[in-house]
């Protein structure tokens, strides 16, 4: 008899080791310049707009790999168990790799109403192999999660998890005007997220390094004392 398939196969990274450590070491700012000079998407799309915030910004940039819940807070789940204690969408997060980010839209008509991460969930999510939660709802334990290192980006702060519950695992979802699904790969720093295109990962690197490169000669010219405006011109055409 053959062994009952995986429903849940595992995922292999679009990048390799030192890709990766190289795209995470960038700011979004320069991953996100980097995607425009490909033009594969409005430049108005593809990154988190205001109103998420990013807990602790003086954290190094975070890179991983997005794996969606829908949740509400505001009332009891009509059946089942509230959030953590649902535990069966963890093997459908471990098929994806590391590192992984909890991605968790909030449904409710006033998103936050109740944290949908704190200490004790954080540290649950270190354990299955995520760096971090992004959500437009609410987090809290904000000194304790610091300690671990757990980054964090919300809509809300709230004192309660109130009674925060799963009602969609995986799929595509909407966080701060972003579509996300399960499985992208995301960038984020103190600026916001940036969801990076899996046909271009290998090659914001580079491309990145190339246009700092050009803001560094204009920086240079503006700050130097044979600066002119005609000159800058000049230098900003050839660009």
């Amino acid at each position: 008899m053959n062994p009952p398939s995986n429903p849940h196969p595992v995922i292999p990274p679009i990048l390799h080791d030192d890709e990766f450590n190289e795209l995470a070491a960038l700011d979004s700012c320069s991953v996100a310049n980097a995607i425009e000079r490909f033009n594969i998407q409005l430049r108005n799309e593809g990154f988190t707009e205001g109103g998420l915030v990013c807990r602790f910004p003086h954290f190094p940039p975070m890179l991983g790999y997005a794996f969606t819940l829908q949740v509400r807070s505001s009332t009891p789940p009509s059946k089942g168990r509230a959030y953590f204690e649902n535990r069966a969408w963890w093997d459908a997060l471990l098929s994806l790799p590391q590192p992984r980010i909890l991605v968790v839209q909030d449904l409710d008509r006033q998103a936050g109403v109740g944290a949908v991460v704190g200490e004790v969930h954080a540290e649950i999510l270190k354990a299955l192999g995520c760096i971090g939660v992004v959500t437009n709802g609410a987090v809290r334990d904000l000194q304790e999660v610091e300690t671990l290192g757990f980054h964090m980006y919300s809509g809300a702060l709230s004192v309660s998890h109130s009674y925060s519950h799963i009602v969609h695992v995986g799929g595509c979802i909407q966080i701060g005007g972003l579509e996300l699904c399960t499985g992208d790969l995301i960038h984020g720093d103190r600026h916001g997220i940036v969801r990076v295109p899996k046909e271009l990962a290998s090659r914001i690197v580079k491309t990145a390094a190339a246009l700092r490169q050009k803001e560094q000669e204009i920086i240079a010219y503006c700050r130097s004392p044979e600066f002119t405006v005609e000159g800058l011109r000049s230098l900003l055409d050839g660009q």
